[in-house]
This record gives structure tokens, sequence and C-alpha cells, in this order.
């Protein structure tokens, strides 16, 4: 069947069949959050033109401690962002699209100290945040005004792996829901595996261990963001101190491994980090920065009948640190956060062969590590 789609997506100019297009909006508010360790205060809002990848600055928040991941809710109302700090806590924001403004609603703790990341699932019930030093997942419900309650369940790892000074015990990376959102899967550098629970919802333990309760990679790997096929078929993973991307074909909760393929070039000697991980909106291409002295960002093509990668090329991200990185809706552009250089740079893509064409926009921010889209309205 995915053969004949295919076939019939190609044949479709040459047969004269009309195919409809998605229609998106001109612009997009760019939300960056940043450490505030340095030239940075708090979370900033930028509007996002599709058409020539131009940013222009709205509004910021300042006064919010290290908002180094975020989360905007299915309705575009709220945003959510961690607070990466010793005590651990998680802060809640209305969101005025058409202005970029942020007003504070309030914060809470994750009971886990440097939350890392935070995600929301579609009917605004839960917030799932991942707390890398107190290596375990918090889950905390959210109420209609966009307030977050206070935390009903976590589920701490144990364990550690074989990098003595990284892999002392567990720290949690991300906390993920499966497309269908029946699932939330969180990575551990610590213990070098994927967690898996089943998402059952209501008030008291809405996640519970699947079965199995997780899936292991190489020891010494670190694994740390996550990412699915557009088909929901294949689950992708970004190894941090592997610096590699792991393929799991994908089914109902169980990733089962196909394709191990590396970031570096051979040869490469210098330090590494890899970070992020991300595919085009069209589902043909795959990308996956990495930091250290590589500083890059790795482009793959898709094979569309069984997920694994091929390697296109490795680009310079424009900066140091390229710790998150996102694609605009209309596959367009690559937007990069470069914490160690205190900017961040749009590229221009090829939606044709994925390559990354030239950088179109530049513009300095203090510390930026997150970068998520919202509507322009």
């Amino acid at each position: 069947m995915k053969k004949f789609l295919i076939l019939i997506s190609m044949l479709s100019p040459v047969l004269g069949i009309a195919q409809k297009k998605p229609v998106f909006p001109k612009t997009f508010d760019l939300i960056v959050g940043a450490y505030t360790s340095g030239n940075s205060k708090g979370i900033a809002v930028y509007r996002f033109y599709t058409e020539t990848g131009r940013l222009a600055y709205l509004n910021q928040i300042d006064n919010v401690s290290n908002p180094s991941y975020l989360a905007v809710s299915k309705n575009n109302k709220f945003v959510y962002a961690v607070n990466e700090n010793d005590q651990g806590e998680v802060s809640s924001f209305s969101f005025e699209p058409k202005t970029g403004k942020l007003t504070f609603i309030n914060k809470v703790s994750t009971l886990g100290g440097s939350p890392c990341y935070v995600s929301v699932d579609k009917n605004q019930k839960n917030l799932f945040v991942a707390n890398y030093s107190g290596g375990n997942i918090a889950v905390l419900p959210l109420n209609e005004d966009g307030s977050i309650g206070a935390a009903v369940q976590t589920i701490k790892d144990d364990g550690h792996g074989p990098n003595k000074e990284r892999q002392e015990k567990a720290h949690v990376h991300t906390a993920v829901l499966s497309p269908d959102e029946k699932y939330v899967l969180y990575t551990d550098l610590g213990t070098d595996k994927i967690n898996i629970t089943k998402y059952k919802g209501g008030k008291n333990n809405p996640i519970v261990p699947a079965n199995p309760a997780f899936v292991s990679v190489t020891p010494g790997y670190g694994p740390r963001h996550l990412a699915f096929s557009n088909d929901k078929k294949t689950m992708y993973l970004v190894t941090e101190m592997g610096s590699s991307v792991i393929v799991f074909d994908y089914n109902n909760g169980k990733p089962k491994q196909r394709q191990d393929i590396t970031l570096l070039p051979d040869g490469f000697k210098g330090q590494t980090g890899a970070a992020d991980i991300h595919i085009s909106p069209n589902g043909l291409f795959l990308y996956a920065t990495n930091r250290g002295d590589a500083n890059d960002i790795s482009v793959f093509s898709i094979n569309q009948e069984n997920g694994e990668l091929t390697f296109i090329e490795r680009k310079p991200s424009g900066g140091k640190g390229p710790r998150n990185f996102i694609i605009d809706p209309t596959g367009k552009f690559l937007i990069v956060a470069h914490q160690n250089s205190d900017n961040i740079t749009v590229w221009r893509l090829d939606e044709t062969t994925g390559k990354i064409m030239q950088a179109v926009t530049r513009i300095e921010v203090g510390n930026p590590v997150c970068l998520q889209f919202a509507p322009a309205m």
C-alpha cells in the first residue's frame, strides 16, 4: 500500500492529478528559552516570516530562572517552561500570539533536581517533566486556566553506566509522548535505557510501566532525544555520548532496534556531545546536531519502506554548542540555537534533497537552548 501511495505521489503531476498542498500562515511565533546565567533573563518571543526566514523581536518576560526547555499547549494559549535549577521547578505562562506577550501564572516543584524537558498532552490534562539530576520523571496535572497543580506521580530510575563521571546514576533527559499518546517514553543518559510507560490518565498514577518496561542501548552511549517518523512506525534516538542515531521499529510501545548510524566523520578525535534530532515535515529527511568540537548538523535521508537512514551531508551549524534546533512548519528553514556563542542561525533547506543551503538570518541571543513554534494570530 505504501509503495502504491508513493508511486501515485510521483505520477500525480504526469497524470494531471491535483494534489492539495498544505496551506501555512505566513508568520509564526518563535519562542526562545535560555539559560539565565549570562545575557539572557528569561524567555524571548520573535516573529518568524516563512517566506524569507527573517526574525523580528516581539516581546520577552524576564526573571524566569533557567527556562531551558519549553512546551506550548495545543490550544496555543499557554507556555510551560522548566526551571533548570537544583530544587527543580516548572512554570506556566499565558500566551498572546498576536503580540508575543507572556504572563506568569504559577510555578510548582518537579520533585527532582535540574529538570531539562517538559511535554504536554493534546488534551492539556498533564505535564511530563524529566529531572536530569533527580533521575526521575514527574507527572503534574493542569487546570483549565493553564496553571499547574502539584505533582501527582514520580518514577525514579536506578542504575548506572560504564562512564563513571557521566553515568554514576540515573540522568533522565526527556519525557516524550508517543504519537498516539498511549505511552510516555523517557530517556536515561545514566543507565543507557529508554523507559516505556503506559499513559492511562486519571488523577492517581496516570502512567504505569509498560511491558517491556524499557529497551537498552549500547553501554556508554547516553540516550538523549527522540523523534518519530511521520507514519509513526519508526522511532529515532540520538545518543549524546555515542554521537549516533539509533533507529527502532516501533509498534504500540515496543521499540526494536534496526540500525545504529554515527554522526561523526571517519577519524574524528575531538570532543562531542550529540544534542537534538528532528524530522522534516515531509518525512523524507532526518537532522541531528552535535556539539563539543564538532558543532555541526548531520543530514540523513529516510527510507520510506523501513525507516533506515542514509547519510547525505554534515554541515557546520553556524555557531558553538548547537543544543537545540527546530524546522519551521513549511519545511523551508532550519533554525539552530547556539548556547555557547549566544546566537540563533536560520538556514534555508532544499526540500527536495534535504541539504542545508545558505544561512539567511542570524540574531544575537544570550545562551539560547530551546526553540518552539506557535501559530501567530
